[in-house]
């Protein structure tokens, strides 16, 4: 089995991985991930490639920018082969260019700065995350304080979608973890003197940023900012940075993250400790919508050579960088666990030195006196002219210690028994190992039940929480509801109540004071029907009564005034009392002076 085969494993993407990955907006659009089942091995779907938690975390996003695109394509690398810093160390060198240089990332001033090494251990070169991507030297640039480890990473693999385009130029080479590395000119290839004339302007730039008093830029500034403003710098854009929109940017993966979680994760991504404070803004305003370019701003555009024009000279492989002999494969099977195996799976940023080892030197070599190997099962027999024993084939068996000489008489029945021994261990070894095979096979039987059981399980969680969601957004509605109809009864009866109880439980209190205000309302119209029905003969003599209180309460709420109505027929009646008893009486009345008032107060 080559080296590169032994790291890769089954993938082992945790729940937390799949909430943070949720939370962060990279499952907001369908098909965009795909995550591995069983797979002990890559195989990914079509249009879709090999990629990391670790990577998506620091930038990366499907479809993929083009600057990345490029760098892969002139260094010769597949994504899987490139370390969470070193895809750090690319979103950085963007979101530097596009927020705080103003122009598109530059491929001279890229090869000015950094330069690729290889990176393994053990004398054994990886392949997933077998290159790493370091600032040269003799550069002053940004220190990121990077982790000098990133626990796990290898484990944590799956499947991004990259839609092909009909432009070669356009695609990343399709997934295969089989490719070896192969160090290429353009791993050291630096600026011409024409690139770097052209971009002298942004290196001083860079410098500027670096070490103005009071506006000092850091490379923890720029990450906390584009994690900040949800922007994934390794993703293909419409437009740049520079162009950012603010919170309505309809190329945002998610809306903005807790405080909280924005400084875990920024402190994931580096040494920072719980102590050290994260940097809520950058001391210099970065390019975008809100503070765009000056005008007549400089334009450069310099991105790696794509393979639309054919191969290219940089990508000419050199050597295969081994610098020496790697072990041979037997050995590494032998001694060298996989990467993602180890409980400490460190991401070497540096350039693993592998020199061979020398050849094993012999222990106790065997000597005979002047018997000289065939080659074949039979040894030749001494000559018997030197006056020597016969060879005995015990006694020539036996290995001797330094330099002794001495032939040792061996007992015959004593090695015959040892022989049996010998055969009993072995049987019983052999016995052992087939239970153990059986052990492990069951082990990995349990394993990957216990495997769906967990994924059903993250299932159910997601389920629940959903549920969980949509009830508490469910209490809320009725809760609002409840309310409402508390202040309109209130409104209308001027009467208010405060229930005892229960303490703490706002829907049940809200629920409480309704089924109050209900029972007054209910005595309320009880009272209101008996009143109703007691008037209705009084100003309704000719009609039945209602059979219903609505009907009842619509019979008194009429236009015209019943009250005045029923006092001016008593009158009526009256007046028509007196007319009937004075005509009873048989006497002459002048209806010409009856109301006449001034005149009966005159004969008074």
């Amino acid at each position: 089995m080559a080296a590169e085969d032994l790291e890769w494993e089954r993938s082992k993407i945790s729940n937390q991985d799949m909430n943070l990955l949720k939370k962060l907006g990279f499952t907001k659009k369908e098909n965009t991930l795909h995550f591995p089942s069983e797979e002990s091995y890559p195989s990914p779907p079509m249009e879709y490639r090999v990629s990391f938690v670790d990577h998506l975390i620091r930038g990366l996003s499907p479809p993929i920018h083009e600057f990345l695109r490029g760098l892969l394509f002139v260094y010769g690398l597949q994504l899987h082969q490139l370390t969470p810093n070193s895809i750090l160390h690319v979103s950085i060198f963007i979101t530097l260019c596009e927020c705080f240089l103003g122009v598109h990332p530059n491929w001279a001033l890229w090869k000015r700065i950094f330069c690729i090494r290889r990176n393994g251990a053990h004398g054994v070169a990886y392949n997933i995350g077998g290159v790493v991507i370091c600032v040269r030297p003799d550069v002053e640039y940004f220190d990121v304080k990077f982790p000098d480890s990133v626990q796990g990473w290898r484990n944590k693999w799956l499947y991004i979608h990259e839609e092909s385009s009909d432009s070669v130029e356009y695609n990343i080479g399709p997934f295969d973890g089989k490719t070896k590395i192969l160090r290429r000119r353009s791993w050291d290839t630096e600026a011409t003197e024409e690139e770097k004339s052209a971009t002298e302007a942004l290196i001083t730039r860079i410098r500027e940023l670096q070490n103005t008093r009071g506006k000092e830029l850091s490379g923890i500034q720029i990450i906390a900012y584009f994690l900040r403003i949800r922007m994934q710098p390794l993703q293909a854009r419409k437009n740049p940075l520079w162009m950012y929109a603010g919170d309505e940017d309809i190329e945002r993966i998610s809306k903005d993250l807790p405080v909280k979680d924005l400084e875990k994760l920024i402190r994931r991504m580096s040494k920072l400790s719980k102590k050290d404070s994260i940097p809520t803004s950058c001391r210099i305003a970065p390019y975008s919508g809100a503070n765009p370019l000056p005008e007549n701003h400089p334009s450069l555009t310099s991105l790696p050579p794509l393979p639309e024009g054919g191969e290219v000279e940089d990508r000419t492989v050199v050597d295969d960088d081994n610098q020496g002999t790697l072990r041979p494969d037997s050995e590494v099977a032998g001694s060298h666990r996989s990467a993602a195996s180890s409980e400490k799976d460190a991401e070497s940023e540096g350039t693993a030195s592998t020199h061979s080892l020398p050849p094993a030197s012999p222990k106790n070599k065997r000597k005979r006196n002047e018997v000289k190997d065939s080659g074949t099962s039979k040894a030749e027999e001494a000559d018997p002219s030197d006056g020597k024993a016969a060879f005995n084939p015990y006694t020539d068996a036996l290995v001797s210690s330094g330099d002794e000489e001495e032939e040792q008489p061996i007992d015959a029945t004593a090695r015959t028994r040892e022989l049996a021994d010998a055969n009993k261990c072995a049987n019983a070894l052999a016995t052992k190992l087939e239970q153990s095979e059986k052990a492990r096979k069951k082990a990995e039987a349990d394993a990957a039940a216990v495997e769906d059981l967990r994924k059903r399980l993250h299932d159910v969680e997601n389920s629940l929480s959903e549920n969980i969601e949509q009830q508490f957004a469910r209490e809320t509605e009725i809760l609002t509801r409840l309310e409402s109809q508390s202040r309109r009864f209130v409104r209308r009866t001027h009467q208010d109540y405060e229930a005892d109880g229960p303490e703490g439980d706002e829907l049940l209190y809200a629920l409480t004071l309704l089924e109050i205000h209900g029972d007054e309302a209910r005595e309320g119209l009880a009272d209101a029907e008996a009143g109703l029905s007691k008037l209705f003969p009084y100003f309704f003599p000719k009609k039945e009564e209602p059979n219903t209180f609505v009907a009842l309460a619509k019979a008194f709420n009429v236009p015209e005034d019943l009250g005045l109505k029923l006092r001016q027929e008593g009158l009526k009646i009256g007046v028509e009392g007196t007319i009937a008893l004075i005509a009873n009486s048989q006497q002459n009345v002048d209806w010409t002076k009856v109301g006449d008032i001034g005149e009966m107060e005159t004969k008074k």
